[in-house]
């Protein structure tokens, strides 16, 4: 087996707080605690030897694999079949109960022979800190307590344990019909151990989560062509999402490569305005509404605390509990996936300038009367104050929806989406009643429409382009039509599409943009960029190009991996790259599906 699997070979598991990655031969290679956003536990993803690791399969591992999700819910099933016999390794992460964040969280893992015999060896290796911190082991014949600065950890196994060094391993051999039970439970350094599994207990735990999971999905109003994988993205972003507040990280994963042994390796695991924004739009349109009412009132807190740079409403990202503060380091011990360093925890683009994502919050807003209704008085206060300053700050370069380290620019995309606040306050301040300075938030509006028809328009490409000053492609302004910036079927928008599918679309996958046309100061290439993909199809199905909109959703859906998930690229050989499973790529599946499905049903009545 490769040092390293491909990012794609993961399942995602996660109690609503945090989240791991189960590779599908057993082994948990990232888990951070207590929050998606801590120090890892688990890194081997990150660097093979030294990360840490936790490792569940059988002995001999010739034989065929195969990884799914028991339908409907997230709970991980890895199958072994061999002639020897078929072995089945159960992972799942219990939900905590309520809102309450909590130090402690459970990693269950069972397993069982289905049929004829099978060895099953555990080695459990924790690397705390970003393995930087060395800890201390206590060991009895079926528990492990590992003992570090800040947090311990408590491994109960049916399984008799051995010591290995400061780590643990075990083996034992199951017969067909017979399981054992491991429990990894992380907590506060004087938190105490778990009283031991029972198979009982494990078994009422596992149906419990089974159905939590089962009963949130049958919530869905979604009823259209592509139920399995709406239904799968809208788990994964319902894993992505820190209950205690709401908010949802842009991925459960840091430092996963957009180009394997390339720099352009990034920490995910924060909340940002506009993934948030659109991850709520998404679920808005499944139907979910008190995740999108959550997420609302963690933005009106954070409009409440005016903490972005040089007195701006918003900073781009926070942490998940609204801390803004998300310092950047490189972690120079580790190697990076495949040798792709640096790995970056924390994100230095905190601080940079995006006027975007002013208008991503107010379009998630915007067309849902019951987040609008909930949002309050004072919640339409900070709205129309962030509006107000908008009014007088919109005409700025910026660093764009990309967060380019090359310099700001007058990003067409940033006024677009500019220009969506204004149209989207205007509509709720007309549909709720709400005082508002309309007049000049309708002179703004109509300000920028004007501008970006002339500055952003290109002649020689006959399409909107990335900037004033370029004559570059970028695929975000494919959510034009979407925010009714321009009407999907005009000939200004039509003609963009055109010099889109010539420029950015190869094979019907699609990328951002062109690096080397438009320096973003960073080495490297990258692959096709998944959000923009299904970006591509909603924009294609809402001018009209169905056969092709269903061609590039289908296709696309070919590229999941084995468990319906996907990272923020598609490499250049098919393999995805990039932190893994991302938002981005699932809210715009959501999106894309049912635009497709409207546009389908309109077209057979």
């Amino acid at each position: 087996m490769d040092r390293y699997p491909p990012i794609a070979d993961h399942g995602l598991v996660g109690d609503l707080q945090t989240a791991a990655l189960v590779s599908s031969h057993g082994v948990i290679d990232w888990f951070a605690a207590p929050r998606f956003d801590s120090p890892s536990i688990f890194a081997a993803l990150l660097d093979h030897d030294g990360g840490g690791y936790f490792l569940l399969a059988p002995e001999n591992p010739e034989g065929t694999w195969k990884q799914l999700y028991y339908p409907d819910t997230a709970v991980v099933v890895t199958r072994f079949m061999s002639p020897d016999g078929v072995g089945e390794i159960i992972d799942h992460m219990p939900v905590h109960p309520g809102l309450t964040a909590t130090d402690r969280h459970r990693l269950v893992r069972v397993v069982r022979s289905v049929r004829g015999t099978v060895r099953f060896g555990l080695e459990c290796r924790p690397r705390f800190d970003y393995a930087r911190a060395t800890h201390e082991l206590d060991l009895t014949p079926d528990t492990a307590t590992f003992r570090a600065p800040g947090t311990t950890a408590y491994l109960q196994s049916a399984i008799p344990l051995e010591r290995d060094g400061q780590d643990v391993r075990g083996a034992i051999t199951l017969n067909a019909g017979e399981s054992a039970a491991v429990v990894f439970t992380v907590c506060a350094p004087d938190g105490e151990a778990p009283p031991p599994p029972t198979t009982e207990g494990v078994t009422e735990e596992l149906w419990a989560n089974i159905d939590f999971w089962q009963l949130w999905v049958r919530t869905s109003r979604y009823r259209g062509r592509w139920t399995e994988m709406v239904h799968r993205s809208a788990i994964t972003l319902k894993l992505l999402t820190y209950a205690p507040t709401g908010a949802p990280v842009a991925a459960a994963t840091m430092g996963l490569p957009e180009q394997v042994g390339g720099e352009r390796n990034w920490d995910y695991r924060y909340t940002w305005v506009r993934d948030g924004s659109l991850s709520v739009r998404a679920l808005l349109d499944l139907g979910f509404v008190e995740e999108a009412t959550r997420f609302t009132n963690w933005l009106g807190d954070r409009l409440h605390d005016c903490q972005g740079p040089d007195d701006e409403p918003l900073q781009i990202m926070y942490r998940v509990d609204g801390d803004p503060h998300l310092t950047e380091e490189i972690l120079e011990h580790f190697e990076g996936y495949r040798g792709s360093y640096p790995v970056r925890a924390g994100n230095a683009a905190t601080d940079q300038l995006q006027l975007d994502i002013y208008g991503e919050a107010l379009y998630a807003m915007a067309e849902s009367r019951e987040v609008g209704e909930q949002a309050g008085y004072h919640g339409w206060k900070g709205l129309a104050r962030t509006l107000d300053w908008l009014a007088d700050s919109w005409d700025r370069p910026d660093e764009g929806i990309w967060e380019t380290r090359g310099g700001r620019q007058d990003f067409t995309y940033s006024r677009i989406m500019c220009w969506a606040a204004f149209d989207h306050g205007l509509k709720l301040a007309a549909a709720f009643s709400r005082p508002a300075d309309t007049a000049r938030w309708t002179q703004a509006r109509d300000a920028i429409l004007e501008q970006v028809m002339e500055r952003g328009w290109n002649d020689k490409e006959q399409a909107l382009v990335q900037h004033y000053d370029g004559e570059v492609l970028d695929a975000s302004l494919l959510l034009a039509p979407r925010v009714g910036f321009l009407a999907p079927r005009s000939p200004a928008w039509l003609s963009t599409l055109d010099a889109m599918d010539r420029v950015l679309v190869s094979d019907s996958l699609v990328y951002r943009y062109d690096p080397k046309a438009s320096p973003d100061g960073l080495r490297g290439s990258e692959g096709t960029f998944s959000l923009c993909t299904f970006l591509y199809v909603d924009a294609l199905a809402r001018a009209g190009r169905l056969p092709q909109a269903r061609y590039t959703f289908e296709k696309m859906q070919t590229y999941a991996n084995h468990a319906g998930l996907f990272a923020e690229e598609i490499g250049p050989s098919g393999e995805q790259l990039g932190n893994f499973p991302q938002a981005f790529t699932h809210l715009s599946l959501i999106m894309a599906a049912t635009t497709l499905d409207k546009a389908l049903d309109a077209l057979h009545r």
